[in-house]
């Protein structure tokens, strides 16, 4: 198969690209780059007054396959994803049986290569279950495909453990991305404890919850030398810590969920349980610290955190719902608007917030650019296009979303994966 796009803004911060460009693919790799290019048998696309950038990445996603696959499979899973121009997903590991061994790894992969969608990396579990107390079968999960390993979900209490991930998973050079909790701290909390829990009468998780076991885990990084990344930045003095790790030349890193950039605690106060997600939104402090995280690259990736349930699970009161919110499809067009049409950010690093950065963390070859040679996976944007989120026809089989009918700037117009057109708005 061979596609040309012809017109496009080019935008590769991985490469230090910003000009008009055609671009090339012909069996799933980007073969030529440059202005003028004839059809030469290919497919051509005009993107004359759009934006064409590598395939976006999106880091954290839960796609509950196997196990819960009324709430989502990694088919559906993919095609939301590619529906917010994300060519690839990582997916945690919290599914039922848990990702803990490389056959579960394989079935992840196998059901993503059937979809032909977006692609899939899965990640490992950090423990044997996602229990906490041995590790897991991390080297022969690397073997079948696992990007990095996570206990997601649930943080890595034990520090001896989380000692013992981050020495052994240097040996395969792969991050352990940990969800960031001390668990008898935040015990029964629903939400972020403050004024707005207090006025709800709803148990509150403090910050320092977060922000203990951040530093926890920037002390262990440096001790044994791994790579450590901090799962859904949510705390102001989170983002302060990675900051000064990373000042440290330490190997620590981090990413921001949009919702813990668009909303603060406030929005809760409807007692919506789609408000309800783990790390919880904070206050306006915090949801400023995380944007400026983003802005001055502390926080290298923006990430979905896209975690589905069905409709039942999320129809009761707050105290008793689950945690997460889907996000996929959201994602970019909230990151434009908020960043780029907000005066926070350029266009090119809002890019590689969702290219290079999440490529380098997990140590994609090959994605986060367009370089000759790479995967050919390709994001096509419309910054100026205005759109109203609509869930109703999402190829996901779950609405928990509070962005539901928001009016944004800045949308995805196409999605390619290994050459191949996934997505196409309005098709």
């Amino acid at each position: 198969m061979k596609i040309l796009l012809k017109n496009g803004r080019l935008l590769d911060p991985a490469a230090g690209i910003d000009r008009r460009a055609d671009v090339r693919i012909e069996d799933g790799r980007v073969t030529r780059l440059g202005a003028g290019q004839e059809a030469a048998g290919a497919e051509v696309i005009d993107c004359a007054g759009l934006v064409v950038a590598p395939g976006f990445i999106d880091m954290h996603v839960h796609l509950r396959e196997p196990g819960r696959e009324d709430e989502e499979t990694v088919a559906s899973g993919a095609a939301a994803a590619a529906s917010g121009g994300f060519a690839t997903v990582a997916c945690m590991p919290n599914t039922e049986p848990p990702i803990d061994n490389g056959s579960i790894t394989e079935f992840i992969i196998g059901q993503a290569h059937r979809a032909r969608s977006a692609n899939v990396l899965p990640i490992g579990c950090v423990s044997k279950g996602r229990r906490g107390e041995e590790l897991a079968e991390i080297g022969e999960m690397v073997r079948a495909g696992a990007v990095a390993v996570s206990d997601d979900g649930s943080p890595v209490a034990s520090a001896l453990l989380m000692r013992r991930a981050l020495e052994y998973c240097r040996l395969f050079d792969i991050p352990v991305i940990d969800h960031c909790e001390e668990p008898t701290l935040s015990a029964s909390g629903v939400m972020n404890e403050g004024p707005v829990s207090t006025a709800l009468g709803l148990r509150g998780a403090p910050c320092a919850s977060e922000e203990i076991m951040v530093r926890r885990n920037i002390r262990l990084a440096e001790l044994t030398g791994g790579r450590v990344h901090i799962a859904h930045v949510s705390a102001k003095g989170s983002v302060e810590a990675i900051r000064e790790a990373r000042r440290r030349g330490l190997p620590v890193s981090g990413e921001a969920a949009p919702h813990h950039f668009a909303l603060t605690d406030e929005a809760v106060r409807g007692y919506d349980t789609h408000t309800k997600m783990n790390p919880p939104l904070r206050s306006e402090a915090d949801r400023e610290a995380v944007l400026e995280g983003v802005v001055d690259g502390t926080l290298e990736a923006i990430a979905s955190d896209h975690a589905p349930h069905n409709a039942i699970e999320k129809a009761v009161e707050f105290d008793q719902a689950p945690f997460g919110i889907t996000g996929l499809e959201a994602a970019v067009s909230i990151a434009l608007d908020r960043l780029v049409h907000g005066v926070r950010m350029p266009l090119m690093e809002l890019v590689r917030r969702f290219t290079q950065g999440p490529a380098g963390i997990l140590r994609q070859k090959g994605r986060g650019t367009l370089a000759v040679g790479s995967h050919g996976d390709v994001t096509v944007l419309d910054p100026d296009r205005s759109i109203t989120l609509d869930l109703s026809a999402s190829p996901s089989r779950s609405r928990n979303c509070p962005y539901q009918g928001w009016k944004l700037r800045g949308a995805a117009m196409m999605t390619l994966a290994r050459g191949e057109i996934i997505w196409r708005r309005g098709s």
